[in-house]
């Protein structure tokens, strides 16, 4: 019996053209890739470092590194739980030591956890932020999707949401401001997107600046992402917000993820299961809480120039289970 190795590395997928939210533009996904090999069994998993949380390519590998000896001496993710913090390098490792599992047993992913298999999944496509021009255009070319997620800054959104509502007539919309609105900005907004038929808005406010929340009303339903990350964040957004955005690189894996889905069900609120920008293997383990989702938001290797080998599926915005081949 061989100790368990770890190997890890980054890795750089080009967009394509650019990807812009209102914290600024991209031109490339960079990821980190955690393999973990016992007898001859290789388990992986991705995950995309995030400076909205004070993350890089640099800390996260570091981070990675530290647990080099814990998983040699036979580490569960159970014990991942206590030993790292929620985040991206988590993420990386916790999926690995799924797809090592399933591998190992012989099991689907969905045996193990005791949850039912993802099928073919409906997912948002999203509209980079640009000028309401643009984004109409953009929303044109797309017109036959069934869902856009629209990146909003603020000024200008009303404009934006209203040419891409008349570009695309029959797509359901969702908006994601990425904490640039005001209070002001929610209370101006909110009704007017309720009547361009959004249904729902993704982190309007700052977070730690959102407790104004709790004294408005919603004509449209209002979900947490930067404010909501693992369990531990639960009780700080459940009185504020409809919806919370479940992602790997914040739960820190699959392990905290389907805690936190099944917390969120207890406490009545609903769940969106999004993404950060990356490959096919960091959308193959979201895929298994898309049966506790209202939205799902994992359209990340559409929007890249190629995707890795034994990549997701799509067929349009139907995204079909993962390989084995890839993940589990």
């Amino acid at each position: 019996m061989t100790k368990r190795q770890l190997a890890a590395r980054s890795e750089s997928w080009p967009i394509a053209g650019s990807f812009r939210i209102s914290r600024g533009a991209k031109t490339s996904a960079d990821v980190v890739v955690a393999e973990i090999t016992e007898n001859g069994v290789t388990g992986r998993g991705e995950c995309v470092p995030y400076a909205r949380y004070d993350e890089s390519i640099s800390s996260v590998l570091g981070q990675i590194s530290s647990v080099r000896d814990f998983l040699a001496d036979g580490l569960t993710r159970d014990g991942l739980l206590t030993v790292m913090p929620s985040g991206a390098a988590r993420n990386a490792i916790d999926c690995a030591l799924w797809d090592l599992e399933a591998k190992q047993s012989g099991k689907s992913i969905a045996e193990i956890a005791g949850i039912p298999a993802p099928g073919p999944t409906i997912t948002a496509y999203t509209l980079s932020l640009d000028s309401p021009e643009n984004m109409a255009a953009a929303a044109k070319k797309h017109s036959s999707r069934p869902l856009f997620k629209l990146k909003l800054a603020g000024e200008g959104d009303l404009e934006r949401v209203a040419a891409v509502r008349n570009a695309a007539p029959r797509t359901r919309l969702i908006v994601d401001a990425n904490e640039a609105w005001t209070a002001d900005m929610m209370r101006e907004f909110c009704p007017k997107m309720a009547d361009l038929g959004v249904e729902l808005i993704e982190q309007p406010l700052p977070a730690g600046e959102d407790s104004v929340l709790g004294d408005m009303e919603r004509p449209v339903p209002i979900c947490a992402d930067e404010s909501a990350h693992d369990t531990a964040t639960l009780d700080d957004v459940v009185e504020l917000y409809d919806y919370i955005n479940i992602k790997l690189d914040k739960t820190g894996g699959l392990t905290e993820a389907l805690i936190l889905a099944e917390a969120a069900r207890e406490f009545g609120l609903g769940v969106m299961v999004g993404c950060m920008l990356g490959t096919s293997l960091a959308m193959a383990p979201a895929m298994y809480l898309a049966s506790y989702a209202r939205f799902v938001d994992l359209d990340g290797p559409l929007l890249l120039e190629k995707d890795r080998e034994h990549g997701i599926q799509f067929d349009g915005n139907v995204m079909h289970p993962p390989s084995r081949e890839l993940w589990g």
